[in-house]
């Protein structure tokens, strides 16, 4: 006789594939710190499962099914492959279903927006399947599963799509071509050659170059590929770059690879360097090395803002995470601050990028210190008034 063949066995069975269906991730920790407590994650599946039984009015006995029962339901779920032949301590769940109905419906949110307006072709495709698939749950739902409750405007300005780029004439032969290679080598650590074609900082820094990718990052306007260089000169210099200005070009190098932890340890260092800093850029080898060691001495900014944009500066408590903004003296006329001081520490490698950020105030602020972002900030405001003076300005 099928050990299943029994009605209480059998619908114990599928009440505990129900149980995975309804609580993806039943069982798991609260916390993914070392607990040295043991811990069964089967002790929460009976909880659930009982609770379950009660709900679609199936009668079991008091304290069924027990543990050991489970465990045996767990084997034979193995068996036939629901389950997958490893330890699930950290919950249960069936196949990639890991989440909840609430939880997909913001991951679903997030897809929409990386897929329409970051332009990501990866997601945009896979978006595309689940409408497809899921389009039977929304018609249920009555449209609120697709309704985008959140949303990332930010909207790329170059074309990231190889297949809309075909379609559309406009194909850029640059490395969005070969994003899957790519990818695959940050998740691989594979060593990989790609080619800079394009350089509008007027660095000299065309050509070929040897990296171990590590992230695609969106900021702002557009991809970036953030990356560590492998060739002798430069092994261990970290960098990010546009994805639009490398070319249609990506070549394997060392199909082996470096194991997670080492890619793991490089993108640690990146982003401290980007929390340390202001915007994407990344410094010069030595910068970096002496920056991550703790040696480099940060530079005090100090920029005072003005009405009106004093309330706009005030409301970004988490604008950077050394920043410090200190409150002007009040206008006794407007009861408004007269003006607030913004000061941080940064390298001086991200003085353009935060320039770039306080000129979008124009009159409204005035660089205090240092001498040097002062004189910068100074010259690009007498090049404006130079440009509307009638150097070079015809009047409408």
């Amino acid at each position: 006789m099928h050990p299943y063949s029994d009605t209480q066995a059998f619908e114990r069975l599928l009440l505990l594939i129900a149980t995975f269906l309804k609580y993806p991730g039943v069982g798991c920790r609260d916390t993914m710190a070392p607990n040295h407590k043991h811990h069964d994650a089967l002790v929460e599946v009976q909880l659930r499962l009982q609770e379950l039984a009660v709900e679609l009015e199936i009668q079991f006995p008091h304290g069924y099914p027990t543990i050991p029962t489970l465990r045996k339901d767990l084997e034979t779920l193995r068996k036939y492959g629901i389950l997958e032949r490893r330890i699930y301590r950290w919950g249960y769940y069936l196949g990639t279903g890991a989440m909840s109905s609430q939880e997909f419906k913001v991951a679903l949110d997030a897809l929409f927006t990386q897929a329409k307006f970051q332009g990501d072709p990866q997601i945009r495709r896979i978006y595309d399947t689940l409408n497809r698939r899921l389009r039977g749950l929304d018609i249920e739902s009555k449209g609120e599963l697709f309704y985008p409750v959140r949303q990332h405007l930010n909207r790329v300005i170059v074309y990231t799509d190889p297949e809309e780029m075909a379609s559309l004439g406009k194909n850029r032969d640059n490395l969005f071509h070969q994003l899957s290679v790519v990818e695959k080598a940050i998740s691989l650590g594979q060593n990989i050659e790609i080619i800079r074609s394009s350089d509008p900082y007027k660095n000299n820094r065309i050509g070929a170059i040897q990296i171990y990718p590590l992230q695609l990052i969106y900021h702002d306007i557009a991809w970036y590929l953030l990356y560590e260089y492998s060739q002798e000169n430069l092994a261990g210099h970290l960098a990010i770059g546009r994805v639009n200005r490398f070319a249609d070009y990506c070549k394997i190098i060392d199909t082996s690879g470096r194991d997670a932890e080492a890619q793991n340890a490089s993108l640690s260092k990146a982003y401290r360097l980007l929390e340390n800093g202001w915007g994407l850029k990344l410094g010069e080898a030595e910068e970096q090395r002496l920056e991550l060691l703790g040696k480099l001495k940060l530079i005090t900014v100090q920029v005072r803002f003005y009405p009106p944009v004093t309330s706009f500066i005030l409301e970004g408590e988490r604008r950077h995470p050394k920043q410090k903004i200190i409150k002007g003296a009040k206008d006794k006329a407007t009861g408004e601050l007269s003006y607030i001081d913004y000061i941080l520490p940064l390298p001086k490698r991200s003085f353009d990028e935060f320039l770039l950020w306080v000129n979008k105030y124009m009159s409204s602020a005035q660089v205090i210190s240092p001498p040097e972002l002062v004189q910068k900030h100074l010259s690009n405001v007498e090049a404006l008034k130079m440009r509307y003076s009638g150097n070079g300005f015809e009047r409408m």
